[in-house]
């Protein structure tokens, strides 16, 4: 298996921040979750939703022929209001839309395909809070060097 976290760029970050990018530019996606879009890694105190945090992630090796290739799922979750499930399937739908097959960047990686598997939706029952998640599945690669060789 490939050593991913001492590889310059962590493809599983990278491909995070570019998600981040791509959503945090979208302003229907923004208007939907109140104003600003609000992409967290923990739950943020005290703030009332729509937000999202970054949800269970899984990286593994898909190297092949030389090239350092990385399979990815991993979850994005929604938060909306107690009462009102619409407001986190509208925000999760409105990210699905933005990511599924874009086109993104991340550093270090080239994007060989990036796919919404599933939209989920769940109220807790202590909070009354709803909860959508969009799993994510991906493919990086490692960019070359530059010095020809392959790692």
């Amino acid at each position: 298996m490939s050593d991913a976290l001492s590889l310059p760029v962590n493809p599983l970050l990278a491909l995070r921040a570019a998600i981040l990018t791509v959503l945090g530019g979208d302003a229907e996606l923004g208007r939907l979750m109140g104003g600003q879009v609000r992409i967290h890694d923990e739950p943020p105190r005290g703030a009332a939703p729509v937000y999202a945090l970054f949800g269970p992630a899984e990286m593994r090796d898909d190297s092949v022929d030389g090239a350092l290739r990385h399979t990815h799922r991993l979850g994005l979750i929604l938060f909306a209001r107690p009462g009102s499930s619409r407001g986190a399937i509208e925000a999760a739908g409105r990210a699905a839309a933005l990511l599924h097959e874009a086109l993104l960047s991340p550093a270090g990686h080239s994007l060989s395909v990036l796919r919404v598997e599933s939209l989920a939706c769940a109220r807790d029952e202590r909070s009354g809070e709803t909860r959508a998640t969009l799993t994510l599945q991906a493919v990086t690669e490692r960019l070359s060097t530059g010095s020809g060789a392959t790692p």
